[in-house]
């Protein structure tokens, strides 16, 4: 983090010192909301949650070497007291963005696809200046300004993800770190029970265009409609991604190896160069080609991004993590989210890997599509027939036996199992595996199928 006095964070937030023992002390590491998490010269936000609160570990956090804490009220240890937790912590991610005036703010939004895409930029753009992304997923309101605290005065790229659940969230983002660079990767499923519908998602997801400066560089999926629609809410520089001829940044020669890992040749600004993703899935083209515009719009040569996507590798867990056994079982750990069109990708990734071995997809129920639960699981379990999946477990309540009986439907041969949670979920496949196999591992984050997969990925869990 850039370093800011206690003085001048309580300036930026519209807070008072309270039992602090010199106001010139320095915060100098990032800020967080988990006191476990707490690095030495670093501030605690004691964000008041639905199960906890954080002020009740606010002496926990200064003994970790918390310089303060960020509160609502006194915490008999030195802090910042603010009216708002939430509010100030909005604000001190403006003063941190505020003393780096080169930063160069990239932002990105899409209903499948921002990790991974986040991850891919990161590892493009170094090679063009220093560049600070997204940490792990955090996209929210509390999780973005947690990222910008991480800042150093030498960055020249910030790559934000930014997540919404609602009207309006984008716009609050963009408030607290202005973009200059804004990608929108697709409009899908994701939250649709929160939104309304797809034309709500793409309302919201619009946001983060309608923000851009003038000279700002718009960047959209020409192979979404809703996205490409958001070219007429800009005022900046549109550029397009995707598959069809006349899109700035394409992708041509499309193939898959036996890992099902895509190469594509990279058509952009006149040039081409031929790219060989180490990422499993053909889902990956897409990131890969956003990943690819946002470098070629910053000016970065189309040859030099081609190899560094090329040497790029997975970093996020639980998104498309494989893990091969020594008896041959191939687990793909997918579990850290799931909506019917990241689950369409993975059932993708799993047709195309399986080489004629045996396939076991474990999935979970996936929340938030509101009324279109029903539906939206059913049309998993086609997609699940459709991709040749020999064993389904589906995990969870009703919504998980739609999907099973919409898969055994479409799919009479179809061996299919239920499991109440993730820790039957976990015995049943252990008792299922054969060596060999291919299993892929895929839920609502809130299903906690992530525990189920990295279990299955150690070697003792084939069943006799």
């Amino acid at each position: 983090m850039i370093p800011l006095s206690l003085e001048s964070v309580a300036a930026a937030v519209g807070g008072r010192l309270c039992d602090v023992p010199d106001a010139a002390l320095l915060v100098t590491a990032p800020a967080t909301v988990d006191s476990r998490a707490v690095e030495p010269g670093g501030l605690f936000a004691a964000l008041a949650g639905e199960h906890a609160d954080g002020h009740a570990f606010a002496a926990e956090a200064v003994r970790a070497g918390a310089v303060a804490v960020l509160a609502a009220r006194p915490v008999g240890v030195p802090a910042v007291v603010v009216d708002d937790v939430l509010d100030a912590l909005a604000a001190l991610a403006r003063r941190v963005l505020a003393a780096a005036p080169e930063a160069m703010v990239i932002g990105l939004t899409g209903s499948a696809g921002k990790t991974s895409t986040k991850d891919l930029i990161a590892q493009v753009l170094p090679g063009h200046g220093p560049t600070t992304a997204t940490v792990k997923s955090f996209n929210g309101e509390i999780g973005m300004p947690l990222t910008i605290t991480h800042l150093d005065r030498d960055v020249r790229y910030l790559v934000l993800e930014m997540g919404a659940r609602g009207i309006g969230h984008i716009s609050r983002l963009t408030r607290i770190a202005p973009p200059a660079v804004g990608l929108v990767l697709n409009v899908g499923t994701a939250h649709v029970g929160e939104f309304g519908g797809r034309e709500q998602i793409a309302r919201a997801k619009g946001e983060l265009v309608e923000a851009l400066p003038a000279k700002g560089i718009a960047i959209l999926n020409a192979d979404d409609p809703l996205v490409a629609a958001m070219a007429s809410r800009t005022r900046a520089q549109v550029m397009t991604f995707g598959t069809a001829r006349g899109t700035d940044v394409r992708a041509v020669d499309m193939r898959l190896d036996p890992e099902g890992r895509a190469s594509f040749t990279l058509v952009a600004a006149g040039c081409d160069a031929r790219v060989s993703l180490n990422l499993h899935g053909p889902h990956h083209v897409s990131n890969a080609l956003a990943a690819a515009a946002v470098a070629i719009g910053l000016g970065a040569d189309v040859e030099k991004t081609a190899d560094a996507l090329s040497r790029a590798v997975p970093v996020a867990s639980g998104r498309m993590v494989v893990t091969d056994r020594s008896d041959r079982v191939r687990v793909i750990n997918d579990a850290f989210n799931a909506n019917p069109d990241s689950m369409e990708a993975a059932l993708a990734a799993l047709q195309a890997m399986s080489g004629g071995r045996r396939t076991i997809a474990v999935l979970g129920e996936m929340k938030e599509l509101g009324a279109d639960a029903v539906d939206g699981h059913r049309q998993v379990g086609r997609l699940v027939a459709a991709a040749g999946v020999d064993v389904l477990v589906s995990v969870g309540g009703t919504d998980a036996q739609a999907m099973a009986d919409a898969a055994q439907d479409n799919a009479p041969g179809l061996t299919v199992f239920g499991a109440r949670d993730r820790d039957e979920a976990l015995t049943l496949a252990r008792d299922l595996i054969e060596p060999g196999d291919m299993v892929l591992v895929k839920g609502s984050h809130s299903v906690g199928l992530e525990h189920t997969a990295e279990r299955l990925a150690q070697p003792d869990t084939v069943g006799g």
